[in-house]
């Protein structure tokens, strides 16, 4: 009875969300000039911002008609994000600009698709949910034969699909239909995972039936990504799995039982592999490699402590010296460029956007599956982010993750997208469920309701 009021008008959202894309449009116009001052660039190489500008208009436009009750905080946050990451495209490699900027029009096109394409209860989701997570392993899979690496090395892992100049990586797309997977499989089963339990001699634990077909698919496809040496990726998707399974049970002894695991993991890796070796061993003392094999996180560490607070300023520092540093070490080019205040302004807008994914989450309780998506959505985001950050600090080994929305990399740029129409969706259609109040409660039910 009281949502009518509580909740912000269609023409207020629009309003707060106009006002902060603007700031943020302030911000990504000037930095972009200032790095065209600083090189001494023609002016009509601004063009990718015109195209960011383009899209974030037609995308507040297409929004205020679909979506007039969504979360008027996220857009603009993926926008600065989005258009931060074009510039350090720019800044950090040139000739990857034109592709940076396809790979976010098209990103943007296909955010606007999920939201004008896809009802609000979501059904096609959750109804053929091994369909879309087979789809993904298939893809997957298909790199063990089809896979290449732009890069061109040929001791590189072989990590994508593509010819020539078009490249994606399925496991970029694979992540998003895991999170749909294990969203619509735990809204459906979490009751009886909750209370129904098998004693197993002192151990009580929830019915093999009931969990088999999840950890099968979640396993096969851990192995493929093991076998691939994508193991940044696995940790990952690990992580994400521990935590929308503690979020639906609330039982605690998953995650530990999976921390567990993780670590033995990761010691039987060291073991294994040379990459995980590497990057153990550099993440302890890099300094005797400095000039070497830890030389990417020494360079990283050097441009944290250039960067001071306020930073060297738009193309007048030198983090081009760190290693594919538009990519895996973009974190550290904004520290050094940008300071300590630009690194934690990358942090509190990721935090927020996570933030707003879980307070969907919670907003969206009645309906189990919005609810899980939106939570594993703001998870994938968070732990992708933690994971790539304490990497480049050296507080954790490196993983090789993207941060969301500002590394190069069309694949993470079009399924990170792809994860924002979704959720803008569910932020949308839990609040016209809640406006809606009683009367139309019932209905409402027999929409959302799996």
């Amino acid at each position: 009875m009281f949502a009518d009021t509580a909740r912000p008008s269609p023409e207020l959202v629009s309003y707060r969300e106009r006002m902060l894309l603007l700031a943020a449009a302030v911000f990504v116009v000037l930095n972009r000039v200032l790095l065209v001052l600083v090189r001494g660039d023609a002016w009509y190489s601004l063009w990718p911002v015109g195209v960011w500008l383009a899209c974030t208009v037609g995308m507040h436009v297409v929004l205020n008609r679909v979506l007039p009750h969504r979360d008027p905080l996220i857009t603009p946050l993926v926008m600065l994000l989005g258009g931060w990451g074009l510039t350090l495209v720019s800044r950090l490699a040139p000739p990857f600009e034109v592709r940076q900027t396809i790979w976010l029009a098209i990103s943007v096109v296909a955010l606007l698709a999920v939201v004008v394409l896809l009802p609000p209860h979501l059904r096609v989701l959750k109804r053929y949910r091994y369909t879309w997570l087979l789809a993904g392993v298939v893809l997957l899979a298909a790199t063990l034969i089809f896979g290449v690496n732009p890069s061109g090395d040929a001791f590189a892992p072989r990590l994508w699909l593509g010819f020539r100049v078009i490249f994606f990586q399925p496991s970029e797309i694979l992540k998003l239909l895991l999170i749909v997977f294990l969203a619509s499989y735990l809204a459906e089963k979490r009751e009886i995972i909750v209370t129904t339990r098998v004693k197993i001699g002192r151990w009580e634990l929830p019915p093999p039936s009931y969990l088999a077909p999840m950890l099968l698919m979640w396993g096969f496809i851990m192995v493929l990504l093991i076998w691939q040496r994508d193991l940044g990726t696995a940790s990952l998707f690990f992580l994400i799995f521990l935590a929308m399974l503690y979020v639906s049970t609330g039982q605690i002894g998953y995650v530990v039982g999976g921390l567990a695991l993780l670590g033995a993991a990761g010691m039987v890796g060291y073991l294994l592999f040379d990459v995980v070796r590497l990057r153990v061993d550099t993440w302890i003392n890099p300094w005797p490699e400095a000039s070497d094999r830890a030389f990417q996180i020494v360079q990283s560490l050097l441009a944290f402590a250039a960067g001071g607070v306020f930073g060297r300023g738009v193309g007048l520092g030198a983090p081009t010296f760190i290693p594919v540093v538009h990519s895996d070490f973009v974190f550290a080019a904004i520290a050094e460029e940008w300071g300590l205040l630009g690194a934690l302004g990358v942090v509190l807008c990721l935090a927020v956007l996570v933030l707003r994914a879980l307070r969907a989450a919670i907003s969206a309780s009645r309906w189990p599956f919005h609810s899980l998506l939106a939570a594993g959505i703001g998870v994938s985001l968070g732990v992708q982010s933690l994971l790539i950050m304490a990497g480049v600090l050296k507080l954790a080994p490196l993983t090789g993750v993207t941060l969301p929305f500002v590394s190069y990399g069309g694949s993470s740029l079009l399924s990170s997208f792809i994860m924002i129409g979704l959720l803008l969706r569910i932020t949308d259609a839990e609040a016209q469920a809640s406006a809606a109040g009683g009367t139309l409660q019932e209905s409402l039910n027999r929409n959302f309701m799996p």
